[in-house]
């Protein structure tokens, strides 16, 4: 099925697929992006990820696949609060990569936390190779959303867990109304930051045409993952998600 965020591109004019637009869109950004993320996020997007990664303590993974890693904050979070054996970061911008691959580095964390750059819908990993999945701020740039859980729902082991936190639209007032006002600020504040016209206006875009909260519980179910529940935070303006692979 087609979702109106795969037809949500960086570049509308440049012809390339939404996978490779995504990837030079990050690739511009990457010096400046943990900056941006931060400020944009009021330095709440901590708080989401700690609290995603709370939610895979269920199952203690011993090896977790990071998608659309970027520059690694939810892969070394994890690494300290779960104290898995592996964490293998994918992602398809290798600039965001580079600049994640320095973080780990810096924390001492490369024995533990590893990077390829590779398409979540194409993976090379063998079947149940990992415990855990999760996706920060990442899904609603896949090309093929239903391609990429399959995929991810192939990797995981049977009762392995994907978490995966997203930006979302708030329903009710007053923070419908002020996260319309905050959506017209964005393209404008990233900009001035980051130097791309193009990245942040594509943001507040492609967050509006996600297919949020309940629909995308549904997603996930017709892809295949059980016990799919999904939680608003911070007044709905970012949502998890959770769901298992069944147990065979």
């Amino acid at each position: 099925m087609n979702y109106p965020s795969e037809k949500v591109l960086p570049y509308s004019d440049n012809g390339a697929s939404k996978d490779i637009q995504v990837a030079k869109m990050f690739d511009e950004i990457a010096p400046r992006y943990d900056l941006l993320n931060h400020a944009l996020s009021f330095g709440i997007d901590r708080y989401w990820r700690k609290k995603g990664i709370r939610s895979l303590q269920d199952i203690c993974p011993a090896k977790i696949l990071d998608i659309a890693t970027g520059t690694g904050d939810l892969a070394i979070q994890a690494c300290k609060m779960l104290k898995p054996a592996h964490i293998i970061g994918i992602d398809i911008s290798d600039g965001m990569m580079q600049i994640g691959k320095e973080k780990v580095a810096t924390v001492g964390l490369t024995d533990v936390i590893s990077f390829e750059q590779q398409d979540c819908t194409a993976m090379n990993f063998a079947d149940h190779s990992f415990d855990a999945a999760m996706i920060a701020f990442g899904i609603r740039n896949f090309a093929d959303i239903d391609s990429g859980l399959r995929e991810i729902l192939r990797v995981l082991r049977p009762g392995g867990k994907l978490m995966i936190l997203e930006l979302s639209t708030p329903e009710y007032f007053p923070m419908k109304q002020l996260y319309h006002l905050y959506s017209a600020i964005i393209p404008l504040a990233g900009r001035c930051i980051s130097r791309s016209k193009a990245a942040y206006r594509y943001l507040p875009k492609s967050i509006a045409a996600f297919p949020q909260n309940a629909k995308m519980k549904a997603i996930m179910e017709q892809t295949g993952f059980n016990k799919v529940t999904y939680q608003k935070m911070t007044f709905g303006v970012c949502t998890m998600y959770t769901g298992y692979a069944k147990i065979i």
